[in-house]
């Protein structure tokens, strides 16, 4: 065992070893969905001078040495493996880069050590965002401090990408610090990636510290109920007001911004600039933050085919499941229970109820006054890359009302402020069709088989076989006329000697 861990679960690691920041990252397994158990960063500002110098910071050079150690004692403790340092603009660009990876290979003996080239650094970055949002359909712009990898993604296939000297450091050393340069700058040099007009229209997804940071500002000054940047989407003249606030702002106006850590303040006015200039360049009608990127790409070059080709939303909701359900194997049947109820029921909506179905148990051993809103937490909390904002209310909803939740409950109401009416309707018949099947079933698969639901025209008909242990006592009369009120539909029982079909 390891630190309570079977040795058998895998432990992957990787540095990011970038011209802003070195961040170690140990995942846990290696599941569809990247699991970070361990996160450490260090600011280093390895790249900071290497406009004017062509070489690297000698005093960043020596902490990175001392920073990276550690990271290889952290990964001797846990016995991580495999283990990978990837190095990205600041170090291949750099006089002194090939010197300097000397130098760590002599520090890390045994630790492999890879420089990326620009055209690496951006694959691996379009890989990370395919891996939580596999139908990505536009560009990708991953903001570090050397440089800005651009990727065209084609509903989710990789296609052309660039690399341009673009990073916030690197941005502001050639403009002098001056964000009115950097606008001249960042135009001329977007201008010669010929493909960017085809994002027209598209989304543009966002990678890279500085970019999460405006999402966090955006996030706090909206009071929007959710704190995950990782989905967080906004239109194209929500993103453009935003750039223009904080390209034009004082240090000391950013200094009091929420959520905003010092350590980007000098660098947020020249990711708003980028931002706002890829917005023009790109035609974008959305901006899509993304939390995954690099690390989480090279993730996902270890992960089986067979498990990368899940999708991430029924992933997650499965692992949820498996881990908190009584009864696993209930959810199939659930699926199956609750289909006709919704009859012409599109893809993205059949997703997402046997999401639901397969979560809708995860609250069965938390206390009973609480199961509702603790679920509604898990819910909206948990992590899985496969989550976006709108998924995660709607199952919130979905397992708020299978626990009886009030509807009118204060822990509902960022819930609901997520959602449209339609959503919320859909998400409230399921939510009670479910506490009905449990009511029937006592969650176990065998009595669930006794029973079954049908919809004809404007009628819901339950079918409940006889001397089967399932009868319409009070519980289940309340809880289908419930559902008749939720649907708009009459309802009807109807007993049969045989087992239902």
């Amino acid at each position: 065992m390891r630190s309570g861990i079977p040795d058998a679960v895998p432990h992957p690691a990787v540095v990011d070893l970038g011209s802003n920041s070195v961040r170690l990252v140990v995942f846990e397994g290696l599941g569809r969905n990247p699991k970070p158990i361990i996160s450490e960063r260090a600011t280093l500002r390895l790249g900071r001078g290497i406009e004017a110098s062509g070489r690297l910071d000698a005093g960043a050079m020596d902490q990175a040495r001392t920073v990276l150690y550690r990271y290889r004692r952290i990964v001797e403790a846990m016995r991580a493996t495999p283990f990978e340092v990837l190095g990205t603009s600041a170090v291949r660009e750099a006089a002194n880069g090939p010197a300097f990876i000397a130098s760590l290979a002599e520090r890390l003996p045994g630790v492999p050590i890879r420089v990326l080239s620009g055209e690496e650094e951006a694959a691996l970055s379009a890989e990370g965002v395919l891996c939580g949002i596999p139908t990505a359909d536009g560009v990708l712009a991953d903001v570090g401090g050397g440089s800005l990898e651009l990727v065209r993604l084609d509903h989710g296939q990789p296609g052309p990408a660039a690399t341009l000297r673009l990073g916030v450091i690197r941005l502001a050393e050639r403009a002098q610090g001056d964000t009115v340069r950097a606008r001249a700058i960042v135009e001329a040099d977007l201008a010669s990636v010929p493909w960017l007009g085809e994002g027209t229209g598209r989304d543009l997804y966002l990678v890279g510290g500085t970019f999460r940071a405006l999402a966090r500002i955006h996030i706090a000054q909206t009071s929007y109920p959710l704190t995950i940047v990782h989905h967080y989407t906004l239109g194209r003249e929500e993103a453009r007001d935003l750039t223009a606030v904080i390209a034009g702002a004082s240090e000391r106006v950013l200094e009091r911004l929420p959520s905003l850590p010092r350590r980007r303040i000098e660098d947020l006015p020249f990711a708003a600039v980028t931002l706002r200039r890829l917005l023009r360049a790109t035609g974008a009608r959305r901006v899509v933050f993304s939390a995954n990127g690099l690390r989480e790409g090279w993730f996902m070059h270890h992960v089986a085919a067979p498990v990368r080709a899940v999708d991430p939303l029924m992933a997650a909701a499965r692992e949820f499941g498996d881990r908190l359900n009584r009864d696993p194997t209930l959810a199939p049947a659930l699926i199956a229970w609750t289909a006709p109820l919704f009859p012409g029921e599109i893809p993205a909506h059949a997703r997402l109820r046997e999401a639901a179905c397969w979560m809708s148990d995860i609250g069965s051993r938390d206390h009973p006054e609480y199961r509702a809103e603790q679920t509604v937490l898990r819910v909206l909390r948990q992590p899985g890359v496969g989550l976006d904002h709108h998924a995660r209310a709607f199952l919130a909803l979905v397992l708020a009302l299978r626990y009886e939740a009030d509807r009118s409950a204060t822990f509902l109401a960022p819930v609901r402020s997520l959602l449209d009416l339609a959503s919320a309707n859909r998400a409230e018949a399921l939510g009670t069709a479910l506490r009905l099947a449990y009511t029937l079933s006592a969650g176990t698969p065998r009595l669930l088989a006794e029973t079954n639901l049908s919809r004809v025209e404007s009628r819901i008909l339950l079918r409940l076989a006889d001397e089967s242990g399932v009868y319409p006592g009070d519980g289940v009369l309340r809880r289908l006329d419930r559902l008749a009120q939720v649907t708009g539909l009459e309802t009807a029982i109807e007993i049969s000697n045989r087992p239902a079909a």
